[in-house]
């Protein structure tokens, strides 16, 4: 398979990286060895994988060579490559795909390489780390084009600024990479618009980079909504949710006094009914207005005020013994309704969703977590 067709597919792909070390980190694991990382990726769900060739980092052409012969699945060269003599080398040795940075080659140039590229049957990832290098990328019309949270200059890692183009990048495969250490953050790209991860550092420092991998990818997201003090946040936290929810809206038992903290590798979920206030979230949910009740009955998931998933909810106070069926759908759907630690495994098994969430049955009181509950949750969703 193609390198761009296996990223293509439904869902958030990942690429998993094997490298050595970095320039901005130093070693991160000198004593890798491809015969055994590759394999590792690739039977935990790698759609492709990335090798480093470059001595930077501790990479040769010797490593793509034994990625070949490890696995079928499309490899990315990644290095520092302006001629058509690196590609003709790279295709020999077996790669599918190769990196171009459009910090270190003129238009003319990548489109130069592109073609060549294109001539061999190697497809190319054009990396772009800026908005100006990303309308470069567009008026190179690049089918695949990477947003590297990375300033190569200075190491410095701007997440927020790599949303913001991912969100803006027209491309058929939208790639994410960098600074990636927790399924909260590999959704976060997802739900910007990216179509697959980059994953490198993170899964090279992880005593078992396979099982890493897949804990990236997989889903159900977990979300602990209702929260209102910052003990119960960091027990969820600590616990493995992904989402954390806060509720704004007026008459509910568990409305919050604010966005509380969220450590970077979760998110933020601001919960409203009828119209949203800004108050710092990663994201709302938005349930409409129901006359006589708290809310209405299911919810939109926005970021940045575009929605990106949909919130299958129960009645408030109310019950639907249809509920979970009628859940199923392609969409991204949150799962909500009644939730807890005995019965969250049965819902993912017959609705297979996107996220869920649970917080009344979560709870000691209203608005207060009983934290073993959290717990027995988070563990059985994952």
């Amino acid at each position: 398979m193609r390198f761009n067709d296996a990223l293509s597919r439904p869902g958030l792909a990942a690429i998993a990286e094997f490298k050595r070390r970095s320039p901005s980190m130093g070693d991160i694991r000198p004593d890798a060895r491809i015969e055994e990382i590759v394999p590792a990726y690739a039977a935990s769900g790698a759609s492709a994988i990335s090798v480093l060739v470059d001595a930077r980092f501790a990479g040769t052409i010797a490593d793509l060579v034994a990625a070949r012969a490890a696995t079928s699945v499309p490899l990315l060269a990644k290095g520092f490559f302006s001629t058509e003599e690196q590609l003709l080398e790279l295709r020999r040795a077996g790669a599918d795909a190769a990196l171009l940075i459009l910090r270190d080659l003129d238009d003319e140039a990548t489109a130069r390489l592109m073609r060549y590229a294109e001539s061999i049957g190697l497809d190319t990832l054009v990396e772009a780390h800026d908005g100006e290098e990303l309308e470069r990328a567009h008026r190179l019309a690049a089918p695949v084009i990477g947003i590297n949270a990375r300033d190569l200059s200075t190491f410095a890692i701007d997440r927020n600024a790599q949303l913001e183009l991912v969100a803006r990048a027209r491309a058929g495969v939208v790639i994410a990479e960098s600074a990636i250490h927790s399924r909260a953050q590999a959704a976060a790209a997802e739900l910007a618009g990216a179509d697959a991860v980059l994953v490198g550092t993170s899964l090279m420092q992880a005593a078992d980079p396979g099982a890493k991998l897949r804990d990236l990818t997989s889903r159900p997201l977990v979300k602990v909504c209702g929260l209102t003090r910052q003990e119960d946040v960091d027990v969820a936290v600590e616990a493995g949710a992904d989402l954390l929810g806060f509720i704004f809206a007026e008459g509910s038992p568990r409305r919050a006094p604010a966005v509380l903290d969220v450590p970077r590798t979760a998110l933020s979920v601001a919960v409203y009914v009828g119209e949203p206030e800004e108050r710092g979230a990663d994201l709302v949910q938005l349930y409409e207005p129901e006359e006589g009740s708290v809310r209405g009955r299911d919810a939109v998931l926005y970021r940045d005020g575009e929605p990106v998933a949909r919130v299958a909810d129960l009645p408030w106070q109310g019950e639907d013994p249809d509920h979970w069926r009628n859940a199923v759908s392609e969409d991204r759907i949150v799962l909500a309704g009644r939730l807890g630690p005995d019965n969250v495994r049965a819902a993912i098994d017959a609705v297979h969703p996107w996220a869920v969430d649970a917080a009344s049955r979560l709870e000691a009181a209203p608005g207060i977590k009983d934290h073993d509950k959290v717990r027995a949750f988070v563990q059985e969703a994952r």
